[in-house]
């Protein structure tokens, strides 16, 4: 796919769009199997959270919260909880949960907000990710190994030390837990005969791996979250925007939105400092001693990476609030000012525009990052995003043109929530 024909003086004719020859090639009976374990809980230590929890189709792919609830929580989206007794969550998801539209997309060559998953031949496996060389061979693509690292993550699907069976392996070794989640799986009566039924390679269910359990969560993800039927494609063939959004889609080029925010997906897969304001846990690394979380810098190790972070597809963005690699800002509108003064809004920024369910174990920490004055100083420091400035209609102008990048069935998915999964265990 060619660059986004979004470009001072842009028309129909030079701007370019989706198609379905555009993404990688699936699987139906594949992603019949992904589906089942999207849903379900099997995957989890403790086997009380899936997938779909952290990126529900209710929430158009995400959850709604700034931070998350993992493991240990009740319910989905903002009414989930953190739990009760010994099964109360001990920290808040680091970074907000990203939807899941158009990761199959062939452009698409990084995945997690530091981008710490590539393809590569580093490790001889296909690729450059936090397991390294225990990563096992045989993935299909960069979708069916990012879904092997939620379910070994401790907050997020695996559980603490001494929980069960699969956090003690995780915390052995990263690739120690995936043969007991593979067993699970595939001793399951329903699943086993799907497997054999669905990869002309397996036999026996005996011969079910990780492998084909991230090949079939890949199959589902890249099928049921494509979207390319926005009032945006149709003007791509012709059709009009709204008044204000042609507004918004002139100022996107002349305001230099679109430099980032480029091509078909509307990402230039590149990593940038805006300044968001930090709370949280932050994602820290082994030596670090404060909440913080370094962003692209964690994976490469370079100073000028410090607190960037990916550029976000905007496709659907309007459905997936709130913004932000943690989820600072509710709004779109927000999130907009945050781009164009970053210095003023960061200042500006107070805690109740974080949506945070509560939790009162946690809550003298959430923002105690915002105390320590050398560290915000250092994070505003690598701002490198220039101010410019908009007035009150631009900005309405510009969520005007986000809000046409929603596609007509964004809310409406082709497998969508089964009734049922073959472990027997509850479906959020």
């Amino acid at each position: 796919m060619g660059v986004l024909g979004i470009v001072l003086g842009a028309n129909v004719a030079t701007a370019q769009g989706i198609t379905a020859d555009d993404y990688i090639p699936t699987d139906a009976d594949q992603a019949r199997i992904g589906q089942l374990l999207f849903f379900d809980k099997v995957l989890s230590g403790n086997r009380n959270i899936s997938c779909a929890t952290c990126h529900s189709p209710d929430f158009a792919g995400a959850d709604g919260l700034s931070l998350g609830i993992g493991e240990g929580g009740v319910g989905i989206g903002p009414q989930r909880t953190a739990g009760i007794g010994p099964d109360a969550i001990r920290k808040r998801i680091p970074r907000n949960a990203p939807s899941l539209w158009n990761l199959g997309h062939k452009s698409i060559n990084l995945l997690f907000l530091d981008g710490r998953l590539s393809r590569s031949d580093i490790y001889g496996n296909g690729y450059d990710s936090p397991a390294e060389e225990w990563l096992p061979e045989g993935l299909d693509n960069l979708v069916a190994a990012q879904a092997l690292f939620p379910m070994v993550a401790q907050f997020e699907m695996a559980g603490n030390p001494r929980e069960n069976e699969i956090a003690g392996a995780t915390h052995d070794r990263i690739n120690m837990a995936w043969p007991i989640i593979a067993k699970r799986v595939r001793t399951i009566p329903a699943y086993a005969e799907m497997f054999v039924q669905a990869f002309d390679h397996i036999e026996d269910p005996a011969e079910v791996t990780i492998v084909e359990i991230g090949n079939a969560l890949s199959a589902f993800i890249i099928s049921e979250w494509q979207s390319y039927d926005s009032p945006y494609d149709k003007w791509l063939t012709g059709t009009p925007l709204p008044t204000d959004a042609e507004r918004g889609r002139k100022l996107f080029a002349e305001r230099g939105c679109a430099t980032c925010h480029s091509g078909p997906l509307f990402t230039d897969q590149d990593f940038y400092a805006l300044g968001l304001p930090a709370f949280g846990p932050g994602r820290t690394r082994a030596w670090d001693q404060i909440s913080r979380d370094v962003g692209r810098m964690a994976e490469t190790n370079l100073a000028e990476d410090a607190y960037k972070f990916r550029t976000p597809s905007l496709r659907n963005v309007a459905l997936t609030a709130p913004y932000g690699h943690n989820g600072a800002y509710p709004t779109l509108a927000g999130m907009i000012r945050q781009h164009a003064d970053p210095f003023g809004a960061r200042a500006a920024w107070t805690p109740e525009q974080a949506n945070l369910p509560d939790v009162p174990w946690l809550a003298v920490s959430d923002f105690a990052i915002q105390q320590d004055t050398r560290e915000m100083a250092r994070q505003t420091a690598a701002i490198d995003m220039p101010p410019m400035t908009l007035s009150d209609r631009d900005i309405s102008d510009l969520v005007a043109f986000l809000n046409a990048l929603t596609g007509e069935t964004a809310l409406t998915r082709p497998l969508g929530r089964p009734e049922s999964v073959p472990s027997g265990l509850s479906v959020d």
